[in-house]
C-alpha cells in the first residue's frame, strides 16, 4: 500500500513539473511590464488612500461626472481594496499597505455576522484571507470561521446550492458568481476540521456544475430554483446580454471557481470542468486577438462593443493556475492566452496613467451594461485580480 502511495505521489509530482517545465520559460518582456505595473499600482493606491474617506471603500468611477464612487462595508466589493493592498504589501514589503489594509478592514469587519449575502468569500475571504495568509494572526481565523458559519446558513440542503439573493421576483436564485464564494468555506473546513463547510461548498459546486452550463460549457448567468423540490425553475440572465447569452464575467467566475475547487478538492472532475470553460472562453469566435473580451461573448454591437477588463483579469488569474495542474501542452496553451491577455492588460491601452483614473489601476470595466451600471470605468476587483495574476506570473514563471 505504502508503495502504491508512494507512485501516485511521484506521477502527481512528474505532472506538476511538467506543467513548470512548459510554463517556467518566462516572457522577459511580460516580466518588465509586470515589475513596471506593480510599480504603477503601488504608486496609484498611495496616491487612492488620499481621497477615499475614512469611513468608505472605492468602488468605480462615477461614468457621468468622472468622481470616485465609494461604498459601505455591505457592499459586496468590499473586501477587494484592503486584498489589493495586502498583495502589494506583500509584493513591497512597504507597511503603508498593511496599515491601509487593517485600517479598511476593520470597516468590514462586522460582515462576518452578516448572513444577508452570499459575497462573504468576496467581502471577507479577499480582505482577512489575505492578512491570515500573510500574517498567521489568529485574530483573522477566528472572523474568517465565522464568516464562513454566517454564508452556509444561506445553503438550503434541497436545493444544493447557497442562496445568491434575497431580493427580486425570484424563488431560490444562484449565480454564477457564487463559485467564487467556495474558497471561504473550503479553507474554514481545513482550519476548524469541521467538514460541513467544504460540504456545502462540494454540494454547490456540484449542483451548479450540472444546471448551470449549457453543452458548449458556457454558463448562465442566474438558476432559480424551486426551494421546496429543488426542481429548476427558470435560467436568466441579471448582468448578461440575453438568457441565452455567455456573460463574460459569468465564464470568468466560473473558470476561476472549478479551478479553485480542483485546488482544494483534487476532484477531477472540477479540473475537467475548469479546462472546459477554458476552452470555451479561449476558442470562441468573438474573442478578440488580445484576449481581453467584450462584455458578453454574444453582445450586440461586435466589434463596438465594450470590452471587460475585469473579465480578462479575473481569467487571466485562473489561466496561470490551471496551467499547474494539466498535462503538458494544454499548460501551455492556457499559460500563453494568459501572458497575451496579461500583455494587454499591462499595455496603455488598459492601463492607466499615474495619477488618473482615480487612481485605479486599469481602465475599461464594466460592471452591469444592462443596468447602464460602471460601463466603460474602472472596478476595484479588476485591480484585485489584475494584481493576483501579476503576482502569480512573476512567482510561477521563476520556477
Amino acid at each position: 500500500m505504502m508503495k502504491k502511495h508512494c507512485y501516485l505521489a511521484l506521477c502527481l509530482l512528474l505532472i506538476v513539473m511538467q506543467s513548470y517545465a512548459q510554463s517556467g520559460k518566462a516572457d522577459k518582456a511580460l516580466l518588465i511590464k509586470t515589475a513596471a505595473a506593480l510599480q504603477l499600482a503601488a504608486k496609484q493606491y498611495k496616491l487612492m488612500r488620499q481621497h477615499v474617506p475614512d469611513s468608505t471603500l472605492p468602488r468605480s468611477t462615477n461614468a457621468k461626472d468622472g468622481s470616485l464612487m465609494v461604498a459601505n462595508s455591505t457592499w459586496w466589493t468590499s473586501g477587494f481594496y484592503p486584498g489589493t493592498n495586502w498583495f502589494l504589501y506583500e509584493y513591497t514589503k512597504d507597511p503603508a499597505f498593511k496599515e491601509e489594509a487593517l485600517k479598511r478592514m476593520a470597516l468590514i469587519k462586522k460582515e462576518q455576522y452578516n448572513t444577508h449575502t452570499h459575497d462573504l468569500g468576496f467581502m471577507m475571504y479577499c480582505s482577512f484571507g489575505n492578512a491570515w495568509r500573510i500574517t498567521k494572526d489568529t485574530a483573522w481565523k477566528n472572523i474568517l470561521l465565522t464568516s464562513a458559519k454566517s454564508l452556509s446558513t444561506r445553503f438550503n440542503p434541497t436545493t444544493g446550492c447557497i442562496r445568491s439573493w434575497d431580493h427580486g421576483v425570484w424563488k431560490f436564485p444562484v449565480i454564477i458568481d457564487n463559485m467564487m464564494n467556495l474558497e471561504l468555506l473550503n479553507w474554514a473546513s481545513r482550519e476548524s476540521g469541521d467538514p460541513q463547510y467544504a460540504q456545502i461548498a462540494r454540494t454547490h459546486a456540484n449542483t451548479t456544475m450540472k444546471h448551470h452550463f449549457r453543452e458548449d460549457y458556457s454558463s448562465f448567468h442566474v438558476v432559480d430554483y424551486d426551494p421546496g423540490t429543488g426542481a429548476v425553475y427558470e435560467r436568466k440572465t441579471h448582468q448578461g446580454a440575453a438568457d441565452s447569452s455567455a456573460w463574460a464575467r459569468g465564464q470568468a467566475w466560473g473558470l476561476y471557481g472549478y479551478t479553485m475547487m480542483y485546488r482544494d478538492t483534487k476532484d477531477i472532475a472540477y479540473l475537467e470542468q475548469a479546462c472546459h470553460i477554458a476552452d470555451f472562453i479561449l476558442n470562441h469566435p468573438h474573442m478578440p486577438a488580445d484576449g481581453v473580451p467584450y462584455w458578453d461573448f454574444d453582445a450586440p454591437g461586435i466589434p463596438n462593443a465594450p470590452r471587460d477588463v475585469s473579465a480578462a483579469a479575473v481569467t487571466a488569474s485562473a489561466l496561470l493556475e490551471l496551467s499547474r495542474y494539466t498535462d503538458k501542452a494544454t499548460a501551455g496553451r492556457y499559460w500563453r492566452a494568459a501572458e497575451k491577455t496579461l500583455h494587454s492588460l499591462c499595455s496603455s491601452a488598459y492601463l492607466a496613467k499615474e495619477g488618473e483614473n482615480n487612481n485605479f489601476i486599469l481602465l475599461h470595466s464594466v460592471g452591469s451594461l444592462p443596468h447602464t451600471s460602471e460601463v466603460d470605468v474602472p472596478l476595484t476587483y479588476a485591480d484585485y485580480y489584475f494584481v493576483e495574476a501579476l503576482l502569480r506570473y512573476r512567482q510561477w514563471a521563476s520556477r
